[in-house]
């Protein structure tokens, strides 16, 4: 067995192992595996999904990252925006920094189509380190505003906005 792992596109192809990736990664946790993984089907089923990443070892898919797109208004314009949710690694695989890889290179991607501003519902001790920052959320009106929203700016060199609002994808509203 080996420990190489690839990052790649997810496919249709993909579409149950996923759903078993993320089942797994959220069982027994706050986050309830069975609304994670439904909200995937019904991000996919709406056509928001901007970046869908696997990461495979020995071929089989040890974990994905979903980025949806955002409605995101700031300082009275348009924003294109997406949304980080959820990255999910099977519990064998967890801590070896396979999260990591698939939101950093869900970043590269969203950074490849244009995209402004992303934002992560999450613990506030992991995301920084990709560049999300809690206060520049503060920024923007959402319903999930809180200690736990964080945006980050996905060119580095843009100025933050004043204000403005952020809002999910409609599947997340149909959450339970």
């Amino acid at each position: 067995m080996s420990d190489a792992v690839g990052i790649r596109a997810a496919t249709a192809a993909d579409a149950d192992a996923i759903d078993s990736v993320i089942r797994a990664a959220f069982a027994g946790t706050d986050f309830g595996h069975q609304g994670e993984a439904e909200l995937v089907g019904m991000i996919d089923a709406d056509g928001d999904t901007l970046v869908s990443l696997v990461a495979e070892r020995d071929g089989a898919i040890v974990g994905h990252v979903l980025f949806s797109r955002m409605d995101v208004e700031a300082d009275g314009a348009a924003l294109s925006g997406a949304g980080l949710a959820p990255v999910s690694v099977v519990p064998g695989s967890q801590g070896q920094g396979i999260g990591d890889a698939l939101i950093r290179a869900g970043l590269d991607a969203l950074r490849e189509q244009g995209v402004a501003i992303g934002f992560v519902l999450g613990h506030e001790a992991y995301y920084p380190r990709f560049g999300y920052s809690p206060d520049l959320a503060t920024r923007f009106a959402s319903p999930f505003a809180g200690p736990h929203f964080m945006a980050m700016m996905l060119d580095s060199d843009a100025a933050w906005p004043l204000g403005g609002r952020a809002d999910y994808a409609p599947a997340f509203g149909r959450m339970g």
